[in-house]
């Protein structure tokens, strides 16, 4: 029996919202996919689930009507799947995901975001409505599609979405005095960074924070259990000076370390693109940071600011003045200890003309 209009719609909302919990439990590690999560509902209870776990493996619709299937194949019959991002219907590295629809004998299918890849946007409906399946689009859309920037930058531009990160004195500092201890933040605010390792494809650094910090770029607060790759760690260098004794190029992941000399931010990104890296942590230093927010392609800035004052040092951002200021929008802060964590999406100005 159908549920009354305005029923139907918040019952769409409870479940969705259980499908995007299930995505969020593949952010970091389905690239060069995005993350997806779907649930099997069927007489107003979650009767299967799943999330997309790794490029090649299982996309979300089949984990969920795999675990559906575990139970009782008879759950699923008149069921609806809600998943966050439109079905696929292509084969790639794995079959398409309509074709799995059909077989489960799922009589709606309730998704969030259009694919962003042009090649594959909107066919789905087309394909499961000829098949006499119910569908409904665009529910909790601006939730389903945040979730999936990263790849819907790296799927229509070839270039992967930007996270820059800083620990900052409330001057404005990245370095302390010489002679000083080396961390101008806290260990929460430190941890609480290393975290965001966990997100991306990619680690960013200058060459100077190699020669001064030689850090390790490594996911220590990771859970080894889920499966995450060492991101690539990526050092951006003029000169190719680099200590070869350093922790990038003689541990267990070194590897995992690339060396982009002599090319600038955007020519960085486009070879990362390449390498299908969909996101990357721009860690430093501020010369990094500053290329970064010159080119325009930041999406997402994480500063972390401690009570401190240098004096001096090296600035956040740093290298050619920028021609303009950066609000941020979707503001989110957090309080680390004495520490404060400030997240946004920057706001973008409109390019100042040039005179001719």
């Amino acid at each position: 029996m159908a549920l009354p209009p305005q029923e139907q719609h918040w019952s769409d909302l409870q479940w969705m919202t259980a499908a995007l919990d299930q995505a969020q439990r593949g952010i970091g590690l389905t690239s060069p996919n995005p993350p997806v999560g779907a649930v099997i509902v069927n007489n107003g209870a979650i009767v299967g689930c799943g999330f997309h776990r790794k490029a090649g493996q299982p996309h979300a619709e089949r984990e969920a009507i795999h675990d559906a299937m575990q139970h009782s194949s008879e759950l699923i019959a008149g069921s609806t799947l809600y998943v966050t991002l439109e079905p696929c219907c292509t084969t790639g590295r794995t079959p398409a995901c309509t074709d799995a629809i059909r077989s489960a004998r799922i009589s709606r299918v309730v998704y969030g975001a259009r694919d962003p890849n042009p090649l594959h946007q909107g066919r789905a409906d087309a394909v499961l409505k000829t098949a006499g399946i119910a569908v409904t689009s665009g529910i909790l859309a601006t939730e389903c599609e945040e979730i999936i920037r990263p790849f819907t930058k790296w799927i229509t531009r070839g270039i992967p979405y930007v996270i820059a990160k800083a620990g900052q004195s409330l001057d404005g500092r990245l370095t302390r005095p010489p002679g000083e201890p080396q961390w101008i933040t806290n260990d929460a605010a430190r941890s609480h960074a290393r975290r965001l390792r966990s997100r991306v494809d990619a680690i960013i650094v200058g060459a100077e924070t190699v020669r001064r910090d030689n850090p390790l770029l490594t996911l220590r607060e990771a859970d080894p259990g889920q499966g995450k790759l060492q991101p690539w760690r990526v050092v951006m260098t003029r000169s190719g000076n680099l200590p070869s004794d350093a922790h990038l190029f003689t541990d267990e992941f070194k590897d995992r370390t690339l060396v982009m000399k002599g090319l600038d931010f955007p020519e960085v990104l486009r070879e990362l693109g390449t390498r299908g890296v969909v996101s990357v942590l721009v860690e430093g230093g501020g010369l990094i940071l500053g290329q970064a927010f010159a080119s325009r392609e930041v999406d997402e800035v994480v500063w972390y600011v401690a009570p401190r004052l240098c004096g001096g040092g090296r600035p956040s951002i740093d290298g050619q003045p920028l021609p303009f200021s950066v609000e941020l929008n979707s503001v989110k802060i957090e309080t680390l200890g004495d520490n404060v964590c400030f997240t946004g999406l920057p706001a973008w100005p409109e390019p100042i003309p040039q005179p001719r």
